[in-house]
């Protein structure tokens, strides 16, 4: 075979890999705003397809059928949400500020509608799929609070913070972000917080969680 029909081939195969992930991102996302708005049992891959052009068969072959379909939406809307949140490393920044940032970013993720909307359906569908449930909270909060735990480590290790359980106090840190705020959105009884709402609760949480509240003043 001579080298320009070898490169003609290369350049096809290339066109047809990008054709290719161009159909499988616009099905994922026809398909993340079908099920958040209908739930899986409402969604329907014949809507999907109306909506995002291709066929039946495009699906099946990507994805497997409807259920690995609302699997991967919901592994991409995860990665897209929080595949990259993480605190600074940057020691030589004050862990006070550190949690500032880092739970400034976890609270917008999760006040977002997509971080909305993930959280309400894995809550209703995790039953029915309880091994996307476990991805979800392993790529999801116990990815974040892992994160986060790494750094208190180091700070444990450089003096400067005294906790017996730098995984324990992590976890506490990210539930405070998520907390009854996000509860009372989630459960629509109030429209998601605006950005100086959110600052204010976030600084709260964060003197909250480096200070305690028991006082020390004698009694």
């Amino acid at each position: 075979m001579s080298k320009a029909k070898t490169a003609t081939k290369k350049v096809g195969r290339a066109r047809a890999s990008l054709a290719g992930r161009a159909r499988s991102a616009q099905i994922l996302r026809v398909a993340s705003k079908i099920f958040f708005k209908h739930g899986y049992a409402g969604a329907s891959i014949d809507a999907i397809i109306a909506e995002a052009g291709g066929s039946k068969r495009d699906v099946y072959s990507e994805f497997g059928g409807k259920e690995g379909l609302f699997a991967a939406m919901v592994r991409d809307n995860l990665n897209a949400a929080l595949g990259t949140l993480a605190p600074d490393t940057d020691e030589s920044k004050s862990l006070r500020a550190t949690l500032l940032d880092f739970g400034t970013g976890l609270a917008e993720v999760l006040m977002t509608p997509t971080g909305l909307n993930l959280y309400r359906i894995i809550v209703s569908e995790g039953t029915r799929f309880p091994a996307l449930a476990k991805l979800f909270y392993d790529s999801g909060p116990g990815l974040v609070a892992g994160r986060l735990a790494e750094v208190l480590e180091r700070r444990r290790a450089a003096g400067e913070i005294d906790v017996a359980d730098c995984e324990a106090a992590a976890d506490q840190f990210v539930g405070m972000i998520r907390g009854n705020l996000h509860l009372s959105v989630i459960l629509r009884i109030r429209s998601a917080p605006k950005a100086d709402e959110l600052q204010a609760f976030v600084a709260k949480a964060v003197a909250t969680f480096l200070g305690g509240i028991v006082s020390t003043r004698k009694v």
